[in-house]
């Protein structure tokens, strides 16, 4: 599967559904996934509890693919489930790495969905295969349920274990775990993913990553889940544990405001449509440019390129048509297909830009490359002049909590100055929104605190040490050789 060059890609959705009575509950983590997809499109996979008999499947590929109509069948009915959408940031692109992870031991089986990063999982995996753990998988997730299980030999509940888990984890997770009887949702304590719940009409309780997919099951929003806190689903209907709460400064990241959710999810009281409406008029306060027409790069540009265009007085335009059939596992064989892709997915309107100056509003620029082909592409359509404007700020450093920026090497603005960067993305004019306005794009929400350290250095959690990809080491020298020669011979 190929990645998208040059763009951030999502974190992971999770999803669960608990009811007292048995239904096709598959059929509804199937849509509530289709939702989340935007959040992962490598791998997913859906557990169903049928009466203490937890039934998984997953593999790679999007929702729709993986997810048959036989397959639905096969899965059967029950009370409860789970399911996950994957982009990995950790481990390899294998189907061993898809969730949920599904773990038998003696107290009962468990299958448990995490969107996040842990910054220990290094030194808590190989604490546990030092007490004997086996793992079967290269992602920092599988620490979890084993920390999990490890705790619920030694207490009366399933959701005291993942109290006590919590005390030993570092790093971003909204968890929803599901026991034989049991349905539980956690985030941590300083809540770096969203994480609610609401209720079907019929009263099936519905966890999800973002409200979007509450609506996509016709589920009406409760509560966002506050940081620290494990909220249970039972029999005897909801409890909330928060012991965990207001132990840490909340520090929810920002890009799933400016980049990773969807538009019509609201994030902890927040709207995202509004937050990216926002950013675009201050991105027009800070960097105004006389210009014709205002356009946005799909999907997450559009927002931002509406609110630059109301502030600045520049008409709008729709100035791209994107090809919504080709997703991030699009297959592009040789060098000369990764430099047209963008052009497979992205094609502009000659109309709306040919013979005008163009405000160009994207959500980031990461390495440049992608920037640099949206404006060529553009430039080709007869616009005369072609300003980019990027509803945030320059990345200056990886991230540890999920999100695919591990090296300062990829990161055009950690090697060249704004104007430096201009030139080589061919823009006539560049401008950021600048640091000191991020968290204006989120006020009128809930949240009190934000992770802004792609962008300033100042983590909210230690840097984690380590072999970060120790599960990847590179092949040795002789099997190289073994593999080379053996070629030859079949030559």
């Amino acid at each position: 599967m190929n990645r998208e060059p040059g763009k951030i890609h999502e974190e992971c959705g999770v999803f669960g559904v608990f009811s007292t009575e048995t239904s096709d509950v598959a059929s509804t983590v199937y849509y509530g996934l289709f939702a989340l997809q935007h959040r992962g499109q490598e791998g997913c996979g859906i557990a169903i509890n049928n009466d203490g008999v937890i039934t998984c499947y997953k593999d790679l590929g999007l929702v729709n693919d993986v997810f048959k109509h036989d397959v639905l069948t096969k899965l059967g009915h029950g009370n409860m489930a789970v399911g996950h959408v994957r982009y990995g940031t950790t481990g390899n692109n294998d189907r061993a790495n898809v969730q949920p992870i599904v773990v038998n031991h003696v107290k009962g089986r468990m299958a448990l969905a995490c969107n996040g990063n842990l910054v220990n999982s290094t030194e808590l995996r190989e604490e546990l295969e030092l007490q004997g753990s086996i793992f079967h998988t290269t992602s920092d997730t599988e620490v979890i349920p084993y920390l999990i299980t490890k705790e619920r030999l030694n207490c009366p509940s399933i959701e005291e274990a993942v109290n006590r888990a919590m005390n030993r984890l570092d790093g971003a997770y909204s968890l929803v775990v599901m026991s034989p009887s049991k349905l539980i949702a956690a985030r941590d304590p300083q809540g770096f993913r969203p994480l609610c719940y609401g209720r079907t009409e019929d009263g099936r309780y519905i966890v999800a990553s973002e409200t979007c997919a509450l609506d996509a099951v016709g589920a009406k929003f409760e509560k966002d889940i506050l940081p620290g806190e494990i909220v249970v689903f039972s029999e005897d209907g909801i409890r909330s544990i928060t012991d965990h709460c207001g132990k840490a400064k909340q520090t929810l990241c920002i890009f799933e405001h400016i980049y990773f959710a969807r538009p019509d999810s609201v994030v902890d009281g927040k709207s995202v449509h509004a937050a990216r409406v926002r950013a675009g008029e201050l991105l027009a306060k800070a960097h105004p440019v006389e210009a014709d027409v205002v356009i946005g790069v799909p999907d997450s540009g559009l927002d931002a390129a509406i609110g630059y265009a109301k502030e600045s007085g520049i008409p709008y335009g729709i100035g791209f048509i994107k090809n919504k059939y080709i997703g991030r596992t699009f297959i592009a064989p040789g060098q000369k297909s990764r430099e047209d892709k963008v052009r497979i997915k992205l094609n502009p309107i000659a109309e709306v830009v040919s013979g005008k100056r163009v405000v160009m509003v994207d959500d980031s620029i990461v390495r440049g490359t992608t920037s640099a082909r949206i404006v060529r592409l553009i430039r080709e359509a007869g616009a005369t002049e072609v300003h980019v404007r990027s509803s945030a700020p320059p990345f200056i450093a990886p991230c540890y909590y999920g999100v695919d920026i591990d090296s300062k090497d990829k990161l055009i603005a950690c090697k060249h100055s704004i104007e430096e960067i201009c030139e080589i993305i061919g823009a006539d004019t560049l401008g950021y929104l600048r640091y000191e306005d991020v968290e204006k794009i989120a006020e009128g929400g809930s949240c009190t605190g934000f992770c802004l350290a792609c962008f300033d250095e100042n983590y909210p959690t230690r840097i984690p040490t380590g072999r970060k990809n120790r599960f990847e080491q590179p092949i040795p020298q002789e099997l190289k050789d073994e593999k080379k020669n053996k070629k030859k011979g079949e030559e």
